[in-house]
């Protein structure tokens, strides 16, 4: 019974592998690299019409698209490894907040970003401009959920859940970690501890070392 990833070091998937690894559930990433060229986005046009990643086909068969939904799902699936709280939990409302604000307010830069062109396409001065403020957009979003959140050991509490792989990831991203500490130093204490969770360290080494 293995989950198959469609997904890409350094990408949206790593979250999701990392997730399926604290899970102890095996699986296979068939690494696609979309924002590299056109035949990197056709090995995922069988399983998503969009050719992006990330991607998980369930030994069942089923396809799920977008990393905010698979994490929730796999946390619901695999209620014994606790990466999520659950119905009820007073800190499901907060949960589930912040993990539709990464993809709508964060992870949605980077569609813009990987390629310039698809919004301006005068020349290079407009493309750098545009890099330019979608990382500033980045940094003041991480700025808004810092001023939001009030982390403990992890995010929400006590517990790692999906949210704190997601933003470990994420923060990875441009504005890279040092801006990152620089306008969200709570947060970035906490992912720091995710960085070192010995159940990862061969993980991050292999599909995301931390620079």
């Amino acid at each position: 019974m293995t989950y198959t990833v469609y997904g890409a070091a350094g990408s949206g998937s790593v979250p999701v592998e990392a997730a399926l690894t604290l899970i102890g559930a095996p699986f296979e990433v068939i690494e696609a690299v979309t924002w590299r060229d056109e035949a990197e986005r056709d090995k995922v046009a069988p399983v998503n019409p969009m050719r992006q990643i990330p991607v998980l086909v369930t030994p069942e068969g089923e396809t799920l698209t977008e990393s905010a939904a698979i994490l929730i799902w796999l946390a619901e699936q695999h209620p014994e490894a606790a990466l999520a709280p659950e119905p009820g939990d007073p800190r499901r409302g907060q949960f589930l907040r912040w993990m539709t604000f990464i993809p709508a307010s964060i992870y949605s830069m980077f569609w813009v970003r990987d390629e310039p062109s698809r919004l301006a396409d005068d020349g290079p001065a407009a493309q750098a401009l545009i890099k330019e403020r979608t990382a500033e957009r980045v940094a003041e979003c991480w700025a808004a959920m810092e001023s939001q959140i009030a982390p403990d050991r992890y995010l929400l509490g006590e517990e790692l859940t999906v949210l704190d792989l997601y933003v470990t990831v994420a923060s990875r991203w441009t504005p890279r970690r040092r801006r990152f500490a620089e306008i969200a130093p709570r947060m970035h204490a906490v992912v720091e501890r995710v960085d070192a969770l010995p159940e990862l360290k061969a993980f991050w080494a292999e599909r995301f070392p931390a620079g």
